[in-house]
């Protein structure tokens, strides 16, 4: 995977883009007339059940982050799209992996599992970008409830003890209800999403290399005049 993206990205990005060939309204959309962010950072807002993100966080992001600023912070949402139970669960399971500083040890497994076990269902409003079959990170567990989720969490080696305490916590609650609002008010209606400085929404259309998605964060997290 990672030859194949370090292929796309010499093949679409001969040159750096300048901070000069960033247009609002065109590679960028200014969501709110608050300040943004105090600190630098990009937020991507994502679903487990998006083939698209599955790709991004696999095959494109590793070469992203190497060209993005250091200063910047990287954070992780998820989308509440589904409005159902399980995928309430499914949102729930993030902010427990971000909590038990386990998300990178996870996240791959539960993508490729979700992914796996929903290819049957037409009704989760995502695009799924690839065939299920290709999961190879997925375990044999059909994710229908939090049991399941636990089940992935065990078997990548994670305690889950606590699982049910920091699910159920009113701070999971509250950051739930904050990416909610938050996917609203930044007009996130597909995944994946990136918002710069709780500010700046970028146009993903727009975007025609790794390197030019990257140069766009630095220049809206770190030389835009109104954060």
């Amino acid at each position: 995977m990672k030859t194949k993206a370090a292929a796309l990205l010499l093949a679409l990005a001969p040159m750096l883009a300048g901070a000069a060939d960033f247009i609002q309204g065109k590679h960028y959309f200014n969501m709110t007339d608050e300040p943004g962010s105090a600190t630098p950072k990009v937020t991507e807002f994502f679903s487990f059940y998006c083939g698209n993100c599955y790709n991004m966080e696999t095959q494109y992001l590793p070469f992203i982050k190497t060209y993005m600023d250091s200063k910047i912070a990287f954070d992780t949402a998820h989308v509440d799209f589904m409005r159902s139970e399980i995928g309430y669960e499914v949102i729930r399971s993030l902010i427990v992996m971000q909590e038990k500083g386990v998300t990178d040890k996870l996240v791959k497994t539960m993508f490729a599992t979700v992914q796996a076990g929903s290819g049957h269902d037409h009704h989760h409003g995502h695009d799924h970008g690839h065939d299920h079959g290709e999961h190879e990170d997925a375990l044999d567990i059909v994710v229908e409830s939090r049991d399941d989720i636990k089940a992935i969490f065990k078997a990548k080696g994670v305690d889950v003890s606590d699982y049910d305490a920091i699910a159920d916590s009113a701070e999971t609650e509250a950051k739930m209800k904050l990416w909610a609002k938050q996917e609203k008010a930044f007009g996130v209606r597909s995944v994946p999403s990136f918002v710069v400085n709780e500010k700046y929404l970028i146009n993903m259309q727009e975007m025609r290399s790794l390197e030019e998605f990257a140069a766009l964060i630095n220049h809206l997290a770190l030389e835009k005049g109104d954060k």
